[in-house]
């Protein structure tokens, strides 16, 4: 099948308290292991990519790789651009062949942050791609951007609801404890602020930074109307310890169709965790 959008998996996940994962795709071997660990659990799945992923693979490269993915996958699959910075990348996403967007504007004031965003969904809604947006400022590492614990402030409901009512944005990703990047220490997620959230704005939530949130956790917000989840940083982890551990023991191999194979592996049986951790 062609790319879908995320519109419809993410409001049936939100109306039914389960999530969809949203992946990384970093690179090929990266698609086809979240492809194969989607197909054998039967799950819709959502590829994401940020701007300096695209750059690296090239655009053409990259919607060629997902679209391929998509065509032969036997599973709903969504190309996402994960915190777009700017209305320009948003566009060139867009003309590409993106079917999903977040702009970031989180770092902006509030009005500006609204004006921005309503921008993009003035742009996206007419040719029927949903638009997610951030309030408040999630904490961590996010390619070069990096924002300290101290900086990271949650976000507030009762702004939360003025912004997705004035933006018309899709869903909404709020700050309420989660960090992109490792943790130092176990988040502490703020379930209380999470369910004023959701009733106040009624639409799917997204759950940045869930590498390394105990699953107990995951599991809750899907009770407070977390609809997706990303995940990027445990599939880096793991792949590049997958490679390292092959070259221990097979330090003259020089064929990537056999040391790329057991990170494809892992990587699979990760997706299956991570998206069975979703159902409800």
């Amino acid at each position: 099948m062609t790319l879908v959008t995320t519109k419809e998996m993410l409001k049936d996940a939100h109306t039914n308290h389960y999530a969809i994962g949203a992946f990384g795709a970093h690179n090929l071997e990266i698609i086809k292991s979240v492809i194969a660990g989607a197909e054998s659990v039967g799950s819709p799945v959502i590829l994401q990519t940020t701007s300096s992923t695209y750059k690296y693979v090239e655009m053409p490269y990259m919607i060629a790789m997902a679209k391929a993915a998509a065509e032969q996958a036997k599973i709903p699959v969504a190309l996402h651009l994960d915190h777009g910075e700017s209305f320009d990348v948003v566009m060139e996403c867009l003309r590409a062949g993106y079917t999903s967007i977040m702009i970031d504007g989180s770092k902006l004031s509030l009005e500006d942050n609204i004006a921005l965003v309503r921008k993009v969904t003035d742009a996206a809604g007419p040719i029927g791609v949903p638009v997610e947006a951030e309030l408040g400022t999630i904490g961590g590492v996010e390619d070069d951007f990096v924002v300290e614990e101290s900086e990271a402030f949650f976000t507030d409901p009762e702004a939360a609801e003025r912004f997705v009512r004035e933006t018309g944005i899709d869903s909404f990703a709020p700050a309420f404890g989660t960090a992109h990047g490792n943790y130092k220490r176990e988040p502490k997620l703020q379930f209380d602020l999470l369910d004023k959230i959701q009733k106040l704005t009624n639409i799917p939530l997204v759950m940045h930074g869930a590498s390394g949130v105990p699953e107990e956790s995951v599991r809750k917000s899907l009770d407070y109307g977390v609809a997706k989840v990303n995940f990027s940083t445990e599939l880096k982890d793991l792949f590049a310890e997958e490679v390292r551990a092959f070259f221990q023991d097979n330090p003259n191999e020089n064929d990537p169709r056999k040391y790329f194979i057991p990170a494809r592996e892992a990587l699979i049986e990760l997706v299956k965790r991570k998206i069975m951790m979703l159902q409800k």
